[in-house]
């Protein structure tokens, strides 16, 4: 089996972005795909991990880059998930921005997602005494 090799990812390719979102069902970004670009534009830091020159897993940041950042999105592809990849680009990241005072995800809370979160230095807001909102639009 070839090596998983991480990069920044450069060059938004559509087709292969909404294969990896598609593949683990986040049909909210799916249904609009020039929010997507744009989002993707306006990131301040994302990473690809490749397989054979195949995208199989991104992780995507936004903030300034000094006091906060935000992992919005972090994706692989179902067959390659259980690898490690989803760490190795979580701690890449991690490590870019090790500087950084804030460091923030929002995610389901399901008892593996909060595991593999909490196994890479992650605490629940709720641990903090703190509480997390969010506002979306439809």
């Amino acid at each position: 089996m070839n090596e998983i090799i991480i990069k920044t990812y450069d060059k938004y390719n559509e087709k292969e972005i909404m294969e990896i979102y598609e593949s683990v069902g986040w049909i909210n970004y799916t249904k609009k795909p020039e929010m997507l670009k744009n989002a993707y534009k306006n990131s301040l830091r994302i990473l690809g991990a490749y397989k054979d020159e195949k995208l199989v897993g991104i992780i995507r940041v936004v903030g300034d880059g000094h006091s906060i950042i935000y992992i919005q999105d972090i994706l692989v592809m179902p067959q390659y998930q259980r690898m490690g990849i989803g760490s190795i680009l979580l701690k890449k990241i991690m490590e870019q921005y090790a500087n950084v005072y804030q460091k923030i995800l929002l995610t389901e809370n399901e008892p593996k997602t909060v595991e593999f979160y909490k196994s890479l230095g992650f605490t629940a807001d709720c641990d903090m005494n703190c509480v997390a909102f969010a506002h979306y639009t439809v």
